[in-house]
């Protein structure tokens, strides 16, 4: 096993046990945790998420974790609601998120059958930078569960394409984002995940 102290940041949405056995298969033994002072002290952050935003950060806000998220200076990755949690303001539920990117979340309008909300399966990120996307091609495939979505900003650093174009993925400063699973994308996934987890700042 890898001696990173690696943290996986307990709130209430799910997926916290699938992001878990993910880094486990790349050979580090995370720690599932909502304790700000072993946040604080991780060597990196992933901070995965499966519900709804408003609840989200109520849960978030009670525990002070809010302001702690924003200070960690570690590289730190969000992972789908994860990702629009980082952002500024979400439409579900009208709620104002973390701010880390100066972005809006919006909720999907369908443009008829060939289009269902949520996007759920497999879809292709392309426009990719940076050394999260070290060794992954153009095009690849990854897992999507989301009905709202994250708009193209300047941040953006993978896009993907359902209904019109939108963040795949942000990043900035130590602060990295996927809108997919990357737990849930097989071979892809877990090079994205290992290229985080061999980030160095």
């Amino acid at each position: 096993m890898s001696s990173q102290n690696i943290v996986i940041v307990k709130y209430n949405a799910g997926n916290v046990r699938s992001m878990y056995e993910a880094v486990l298969r790349l050979g580090i033994n995370a720690q599932i945790t909502d304790d700000p002072e072993l946040i604080f002290k991780a060597d990196k952050v992933i901070f995965p998420g499966v519900g709804e935003a408003k609840s989200a950060m109520t849960y978030l806000k009670e525990r002070e974790l809010d302001k702690v998220l924003k200070s960690l200076t570690q590289p730190f990755l969000g992972v789908c609601l994860g990702q629009q949690l980082m952002c500024s303001h979400s439409e579900e539920g009208d709620v104002e998120c973390l701010g880390i990117f100066d972005a809006q979340v919006r909720k999907f309008q369908s443009k008829g059958a060939s289009f269902k909300i949520p996007q759920m399966g497999w879809n292709n990120i392309y426009d990719l930078k940076g050394e999260l996307y070290n060794d992954v091609n153009e095009n690849s495939y990854v897992y999507f569960v989301h009905s709202y979505y994250v708009e193209i900003v300047n941040e953006t650093i993978a896009k993907c394409d359902y209904i019109h174009p939108f963040s795949a993925s942000l990043h900035k400063a130590n602060f990295y984002s996927c809108q997919f699973h990357p737990e849930k994308s097989a071979g892809v996934g877990n090079q994205i995940l290992d290229n985080f987890l061999k980030i160095t700042l």
